[in-house]
């Protein structure tokens, strides 16, 4: 059986992506690093959430790589990912705090272990894809729907 936290944010997969998994957040930092698993889920109802999801879907599931200071705001933490799948998982969200800690197994029809991860994969000189995409948006003064990188190999 696997430990899970879950957490909602108003922040999109790019955001996500290019902080190295979710941040500002006010846990255990313990607790939180003995979990397999993150399941990021839609807070729609605050601020001007960056994606298009429903309020309370789940949209992303990371692999938790480690639980490290936060880059953004001092005293809270930031869940890195080492993995991450995109899914669409409505109404998953329950309760009012933005931090919750599960089993795997209470997720219902759920595999965790099956879901298609892709890497968190860094460019040359230490950009992960997000990054390049927003720096390249904000160096053309486009917004990032308009930027498309394609790997090839």
């Amino acid at each position: 059986m696997s430990d899970v936290i879950s957490v909602l944010t108003f922040k999109s997969i790019e955001t996500i992506l290019a902080a190295g998994g979710t941040q500002s957040w006010a846990l255990d930092r313990n607790r939180a690093a003995r979990c397999d698993y993150v399941v990021i889920c839609r807070n729609a109802k605050t601020r001007d959430p960056e994606g298009p999801e429903e309020h309370g879907a789940a949209f992303m599931v990371g692999k938790v790589k480690d639980v490290v200071p936060s880059t953004e705001t001092e005293g809270r933490w930031l869940i890195q990912i080492s993995e991450y799948a995109l899914v669409d998982w409505p109404d998953e969200w329950e309760g009012r705090n933005p931090v919750a800690y599960w089993k795997d197994d209470d997720y219902e029809n759920i595999d965790f272990k099956v879901l298609d991860y892709q890497p968190l994969r860094k460019l040359p000189r230490g950009l992960t894809i997000p990054e390049a995409k927003t720096g390249l948006a904000l160096g053309l003064n486009v917004p990032e729907s308009a930027i498309e990188i394609v790997v090839r190999s």
